[in-house]
């Protein structure tokens, strides 16, 4: 299965969900820290349009988790995080 991740975008895409995929991330912490790559919504909007992460409520706010799309779509590309 291919996604329709827009080619131009497939890299950052790439880094942020492995970013995501290594610990926890609050929806805060992951826009505080994707605030500074451009282009970060156009980034953030094509992962959350391609399944690839969703937003969760939890006790401590949102988080935001890879879905296992997102997980399929690192493995196929070997950028699958190390498990502990």
């Amino acid at each position: 299965m291919t996604l329709a991740v827009d080619d131009k975008l497939e890299s950052l895409v790439l880094d942020l969900i492995e970013w995501i995929a290594k610990e926890p991330r609050s929806y805060r912490q992951t826009m505080d820290t994707w605030r500074t790559s451009c282009p970060r919504l156009a980034v953030w909007e094509e992962a959350v349009d391609c399944g690839l992460v969703v937003r969760e409520p939890s006790a401590d706010g949102m988080r935001v988790k890879v879905t296992d799309k997102g997980s399929a779509f690192l493995v196929r590309r070997d950028r699958a995080p190390a498990r502990s």
